[in-house]
């Protein structure tokens, strides 16, 4: 059973070149027409390792890197074809689309599929069965953007064609290549992430892995509604693979800041935060203290864009102080809770969104740390605080960099996938988090210091993929 996902049209003029001979073979189709991307005879001088002579070979040499590294890894003994074109995608003078890539048909339910009802990528389907189930389709399909650095397009910005990735302020190719044909072997759900719509009504095989910890459902068995609520949880969206969980201990950094609450029992847990660009960095112990809100007066606001007032401040004093964000800046807000003597700041976002961005400002003469939180966690909290007149139980907290949590995972060793309020499409869901350090290739951005690495002990895209069948 398959299901094409973009058709192949018109004439192809085709240069195959492959590379990756060790494990796996993957052949680079040139779509392009004359003159154009790989056809592009425009002179240029070698760059790091590249001996390209013209801009269309150092292209092509580029993408035959970055075969050969995937090649190197993979265990296949059917070629993968990409079909590679260089377009003008979407793009302006402060951001682009660099490129995209992703299978072109997927299959379920073939002869010895190793999970039933779920959909596989063709290049996987082909490793599976040893077989090329469509001889005549190209297995991934890969975009690139042929404007990119010139005026108008991330404008001196180009692509870095030199194979040392020593790109400097320019975008190095091979990185993007690798991410990209990533997705095209099959780091990527085929189910819509905003509406969580199943395809033809068949979970991808990535959905037998993905989790929501908040109701520790896996998107297979939630219901259209839930996983497209579940792609906007932040935090909360993992991967729940053996491999990748197992890697991660190797990959990942152990320390990730957090928010964690202590108490009281019934919203104890961690919450994810924007840092702050100012003051001292979150650290380990880090500050724990009683939470307590701002309240100006008046109006009876908690933005803290004025100095506290007497009684307010007495009651922030030796407290991690609870601000909204509004009005002023934030070194506005936390100096004055600093003055008040505050020993920390939570501010709350005044709109929906996650997951939460860090606070810019600079300020020297901050010494407390501050972070972030979502609109939604900052409600959850303040729900708390309103009853604790009557409960006699404090909101206690720490802001710190909790050591038992690797940066990218949850409290299970998890990896945290990537979820954004609102839904964010082509790259909400099948990416990594940003919170990840060191930054991995399946991030939705291609990060400056990515090495060319695509497994442990510095990569978690290749443990995914070893998750789901590779």
């Amino acid at each position: 059973m398959k299901n094409k996902l973009i058709a192949i049209c018109g004439a192809l003029a085709m240069l195959c070149c492959s590379a990756g001979w060790a494990a796996a073979t993957l052949t680079i189709v040139n779509g392009d027409p004359a003159g154009v991307g790989f056809n592009d005879p425009t002179p240029v001088a070698p760059v790091g390792g590249n001996a390209g002579t013209t801009l269309g070979a150092q292209r092509l040499n580029a993408f035959q890197a970055a075969a050969s590294i995937w090649g190197a890894t993979l265990d296949s003994t059917v070629p993968i074809h990409v079909l590679a074109t260089w377009e003008a995608l979407p793009c302006n003078d402060t951001g682009a689309v660099l490129g995209s890539a992703g299978a072109l048909q997927v299959f379920a339910n073939f002869p010895g599929a190793p999970q039933t009802n779920a959909w596989y990528g063709e290049a996987e389907t082909n490793k599976l069965t040893g077989a090329d189930a469509d001889p005549d389709t190209p297995e991934i399909r890969a975009r690139f953007n042929v404007n990119l650095g010139r005026p108008g397009c991330l404008t001196g910005s180009p692509f870095y064609l030199g194979l040392d990735n020593n790109h400097g302020d320019n975008i190095d190719l091979v990185a993007v290549l690798l991410h990209e044909f990533g997705h095209g072997l099959g780091f990527q759900t085929y189910t819509d992430d905003a509406t969580g719509e199943l395809l033809q009504g068949i979970p991808s095989i990535w959905d037998y892995f993905l989790l929501d910890n908040s109701t520790n459902k896996l998107w297979k068995d939630m219901t259209d509604a839930e996983r497209a609520a579940s792609a906007t949880r932040a935090g909360r969206l993992v991967w729940n693979g053996p491999v990748v969980t197992e890697a991660a201990r190797i990959v990942l950094r152990p320390g990730t800041p957090l928010l964690t609450i202590l108490s009281p029992a019934r919203v104890a847990g961690i919450q994810r935060v924007g840092v702050a660009q100012f003051g001292p960095p979150l650290a380990s112990p880090g500050v724990t203290g009683e939470v307590m809100p701002v309240v100006d007066t008046p109006p009876d606001t908690g933005l803290a864009c004025t100095p506290l007032a007497p009684a307010n401040a007495r009651a922030v004093a030796g407290k991690i102080a609870l601000i909204d964000r509004g009005v002023c800046p934030f070194v506005d807000k936390v100096r004055n809770a600093q003055n008040a003597g505050a020993i920390g700041v939570i501010i709350v976002d005044n709109t929906p969104g996650s997951p939460p961005p860090d606070l810019g400002g600079d300020d020297p003469a901050i010494v407390i740390p501050a972070v972030r939180i979502t609109l939604e966690d900052g409600r959850a909290l303040k729900a708390v605080l309103a009853t604790r007149s009557r409960t006699h139980s404090g909101l206690v907290a720490n802001l710190g960099v909790n050591l038992a949590v690797r940066a990218g995972t949850d409290l299970a060793g998890r990896v945290l996938m990537y979820a954004t309020d609102p839904n964010q499409p082509g790259s909400t869901v099948s990416h990594y988090d940003i919170s990840a350090i060191p930054n991995q290739l399946m991030e939705p951005a291609i990060n400056e210091d990515l090495p060319h690495a695509v497994a442990p002990p510095r990569d978690l895209t290749y443990p995914l993929l070893r998750d789901i069948g590779w």
